[in-house]
């Protein structure tokens, strides 16, 4: 359908199957590369001797990467065949893999981690297409939401198993597991190539220049929602040189392509309204689902639980996502895009209601419910979110690279964002709380003075010092009162996700109010002006 596609030949059934195989390992393999480093970066933190501001660049550098690369990909298929693209930037995610064992300290990996970002963007598209070949044409909607939603199992997965491979060779052992699912995956795809689609010339040197300014801006801005909470927003001058500078990137490429003929990004089309209100509701939808990794997640690993005491937490997860998907595919229809986006919105609103009823005795069981609803929900809206914007694109396939940046930075953007409102949310209200409960720990109050007295005699038999064992009571009043203020604040950030999912339903379930009645009025006066019609050629008639 769309240039840069793999035609779609009829296949003999055991064929379907290894298509659709293939696209799941694919489409999984991609997303681990980001999940298992973002599942385990208080082991990396401490196997690169880095602070937590400078392992956190590993994330950051991976969406770099996949934004920017995201600019070129669509014309480099359309340019230079589907097959290249599949062959070569498979063999890339190898290399790529295999020279990561070889990162032994924190700026190699950051340059590996930025190559993997770019590849894995190209392998999320070469999920799909694979999983479009298993499916007949009547279902290819079912195909396409699988395809989409897959890589929404890779960060439960990463949570699920990554603590045996860290015990292989430390941080090797999860390249060494990825670098085998990359070597499997290029396996099947040469074994089992996709058909060939149409090619053309789509690179224009203006491309280029768009190109230049517009990835180093994006990345600026990602380097600034990944560390402005963790070195703060107000007290570092290089965010603010960093947001100075990717203003003037973006604005100048805008520029350059909102006055091009043939452009890269189609400005005015991403600019009409139904494409900005649909891009703001999936950005929304992203910085509420962020509530599944900056906030349970968070939470449980404030408390002190480490990745191997949250696995049935990530079994949970995983069967949301996956019964997520299935209801999404028996469910999708292209006249109804926006249902799954108000039932999802609903869902995450209660579970965001669910998780804020916790307490510093909550434990990952008591979570599994309402991370359940959350995995579901994620899965559940994706597809038909991508489908509302993908009409422009098959009318004028010019339009598929503005709607390729449009979907990718509303998911990668978003997640960036999300974890950037609710993080820098949850340290205010920290801070709140730590006040409030600090001018209510009075020496007058006997409360107090009796839980003093009780962690002090929990150093009878290693201090014989009564001065120090006083000192480590009020420690130790302090270290609770500190972890009683977080679970407060983490209850405030749940609540918070709750009120922005409130609002998004609030607000799309007016858009769709609004287009009913605009449509039934139109109907109406349609009728009415049929009717006059028929009037008006019936009284002509008995003339």
């Amino acid at each position: 359908m769309l240039p840069g596609s793999p035609s779609t030949p009829l296949h003999p059934g055991h064929k379907r199957i290894a298509f659709g195989l293939i696209g799941l390992l694919i489409s999984i393999t991609g997303a681990l590369s980001n999940a298992l480093v973002t599942a385990n970066l208080s082991n990396l933190q401490g196997t690169f001797g880095a602070f937590s501001d400078e392992i956190a660049w590993l994330p950051a550098v991976y969406v770099m990467g996949n934004i920017s690369i995201n600019l070129l990909l669509v014309k480099f298929r359309q340019q230079f065949g589907l097959r290249i693209f599949t062959e070569a930037f498979l063999v890339l995610y190898v290399l790529v893999a295999f020279f990561h064992l070889f990162a032994n300290d924190l700026s190699s990996a950051i340059i590996v981690r930025t190559a993997h970002g770019m590849v894995g963007a190209a392998l999320s598209s070469l999920g799909i297409y694979y999983q479009i070949q298993a499916w007949p044409a009547k279902h290819r909607l079912k195909a396409l939401t699988i395809g989409i939603c897959a890589s929404q199992l890779a960060i439960p997965l990463a949570r699920l198993f990554s603590s045996e491979l860290l015990q292989l060779d430390e941080w090797r052992g999860l390249y060494l597991f990825e670098l085998g699912l990359a070597m499997i995956a290029l396996g099947c795809v040469f074994l089992l190539k996709l058909p060939p689609g149409d090619r053309s010339k789509s690179f224009e040197k203006t491309d280029f220049i768009t190109f230049i300014l517009l990835a180093p801006g994006m990345a600026l801005i990602c380097g600034v929602l990944s560390l402005g909470r963790i070195e703060w927003w107000f007290s570092t001058p290089w965010l603010g040189i960093c947001l100075a500078l990717a203003l003037v990137m973006i604005v100048a490429a805008v520029v350059i392509e909102h006055n091009r003929t043939n452009p890269l990004i189609n400005t005015r089309w991403l600019g009409s309204g139904k494409i900005v209100r649909l891009g703001i509701v999936m950005i929304m939808m992203r910085i509420v689902l962020a509530e599944q990794n900056t906030g349970a997640i968070g939470f449980l690993q404030q408390i002190g639980l480490q990745n191997d005491q949250m696995r049935g937490l990530a079994l949970a997860i995983i069967a949301g996502v996956i019964v997520g998907i299935i209801a999404s595919a028996l469910t999708i229809k292209p006249a109804h895009l926006s249902w799954p986006i108000v039932t999802s919105l609903i869902i995450m609103m209660v579970a965001s209601l669910m998780d804020a009823q916790s307490n510093p005795l909550t434990r990952p069981d008591n979570m599994y419910f309402s991370q359940f609803l959350l995995g579901f929900s994620s899965a559940f809206f994706l597809a038909p979110a991508m489908l509302l914007g993908i009409g422009g694109v098959v009318t004028q396939p010019k339009n598929l690279v503005s709607f390729v940046v449009l979907f990718g930075m509303s998911q990668n953007l978003g997640g960036l964002i999300g974890a950037a409102i609710l993080g820098t949310f949850q340290t205010w209200r920290e801070k709140y709380h730590s006040s409030l409960l600090g001018d209510q720990l009075s020496l007058l109050d006997p409360n107090v003075t009796e839980r003093l007295s009780q962690y002090s005699t929990l150093y009878n038999s290693l201090l014989g010092d009564d001065i120090l064992r006083n000192a480590e009571g009020v420690v130790q009043l302090q270290t609770v009162a500190t972890l009683q203020a977080n679970v407060l604040a983490y209850n405030d950030t749940y609540l918070l996700t709750a009120a922005m999912a409130l609002s998004t339903l609030m607000w799309v379930l007016w858009r769709l109010t609004r287009l009913r009645y605009l449509d039934w009025r139109q109907a109406k006066r349609n009728a009415q002006a049929e009717r006059q019609t028929t009037a008006i050629t019936a009284s002509g008639t008995e003339k």
